[in-house]
């Protein structure tokens, strides 16, 4: 085996490292996840995850995991509900029936759940000893045939191997490719609601504990039921890239942010005014980047990455995580199976392979979000919603 007697380090406990790492555990590797999280009890921010049978639930049942997964998905999370900018709804499928067991396996089944939960999963699959809390990466050199690690908090760790999981702006990534991301041109800004139902209750009986999305004067409002009654949501809309500081905006300021709504949507619905007064503060502004479709670079032998560290892209596909698991699940076969000589081969193979449906994926991204932030979203949306 490629990695007996190697020792190798996961930067970053995401989706995507938490699998690898749980992958190559059930195959006897020595590996450790470094994440700087301070435990296991921080708060993961973001949305819900729709997993896709062919990469993310593929991930989850070579892991083991499926009937745990099974176990702490959100069942109906996956319902869409599309409206106009004053609520009117012109698609939905929740009346559409499905059985819970039934629909896993089926191509189109995308059931969500929790990144919290996703997490806590793939966190119990784990040996306690490989994961080292609190270990923010800060640099890496060359030594021996690894490489030696330092942490923020001072401590030092060896690694023959280093797999950069740590998102959109690696630490890992300048030590493989100096090419960077790009803006896609859209901002999203980032609320979350506790409490949903009892806060905001007329837009809780729109979304249905599902998903929703309404389009309206090329801008859109995107959100979702999240665990224990909350749900999340986005303020979605074209503009310079760097809007947040030129905004003027205080993003702990309720009202601003309203007021912001106000002018900006114009001919937006009183409706969604109850999403900014009872948010949780402060607003998240996320400029939307990408990676180039034709990015590639010279395969190393000893440090690769997966995930937003290698391939970020715009949210409209629903693709990230589901990529980030399957180059977990890529690059742990790669790695451990019989057909190649060496690291550096298996390396190249999956790079190869994960540039290219990655880009893909992220061209089918960018496309996506054009379509939702058009004057004709909502006729686009709803059309192509009713064909599926």
């Amino acid at each position: 085996m490629l990695l007996k007697n190697k020792q190798v380090a996961i930067i970053g406990g995401g989706p995507g490292g938490l699998t690898l790492a749980r992958l190559l555990q059930l195959k006897g590797i020595d590996v450790k996840v470094y994440e700087r999280d301070a435990d296991r009890s921080a708060r993961v921010q973001g949305s819900p995850l729709d997993l896709h049978e062919s990469s993310g639930l593929a991930a989850i049942r070579k892991a083991g995991l499926l009937d745990a997964f099974k176990n702490n998905y959100m069942p109906g999370a996956d319902k869409t509900t599309i409206t106009d900018e004053n609520g009117e709804v012109v698609f939905s499928d929740h009346d559409s029936e499905y059985t819970r067991e039934e629909d896993f396996g089926h191509e189109h089944f995308r059931p969500e759940i929790d990144r919290g939960a996703l997490r806590k999963i793939l966190l119990d699959a784990l040996h306690p000893e490989n994961i080292i809390w609190g270990s923010q990466f800060l640099s890496m050199e060359k030594q021996k045939d690894g490489w030696l690690l330092h942490f923020k908090n001072g401590s030092e760790a060896y690694a023959d191997l280093v797999i950069g999981a740590d998102g959109a702006n690696s630490k890992i990534r300048p030590y493989i490719t100096g090419i960077n991301s790009f803006y896609s041109g859209i901002t999203m800004l980032e609320g979350n609601i506790d409490d949903a139902e009892q806060r905001v209750p007329e837009v809780t009986r729109l979304l249905r504990g599902g998903k929703l999305m309404a389009f309206g004067n090329e801008k859109d409002i995107l959100m979702g039921q999240k665990a224990g009654g909350e749900i999340g949501f986005y303020a979605s809309f074209k503009t310079e890239e760097n809007w947040a500081e030129r905004s003027g905006l205080d993003f702990s300021n309720r009202l601003q942010v309203l007021e912001w709504f106000k002018k900006e949507y114009t001919g937006w619905s009183d409706l969604w005014y109850p999403l900014f007064e009872n948010a949780s503060v402060p607003f998240i502004p996320r400029p939307i980047n990408c990676m180039p479709l034709d990015q590639t670079w010279d395969s190393l032998p000893d440090v690769t990455m997966i995930g937003d560290a290698a391939h970020v892209m715009p949210p409209f596909a629903g693709e990230g995580v589901n990529m980030a698991m399957l180059d977990a699940l890529e690059l742990s076969e790669s790695l451990t199976g019989s057909h190649h000589a060496s690291i550096y081969e298996a390396i190249a193979s999956y790079e190869t392979v994960m540039r290219k449906r990655a880009s893909e994926m992220a061209g089918e991204s960018l496309e996506n979000g054009e379509r939702m932030h058009h004057a004709n979203a909502l006729l686009t949306m709803s059309n192509f919603f009713s064909r599926t």
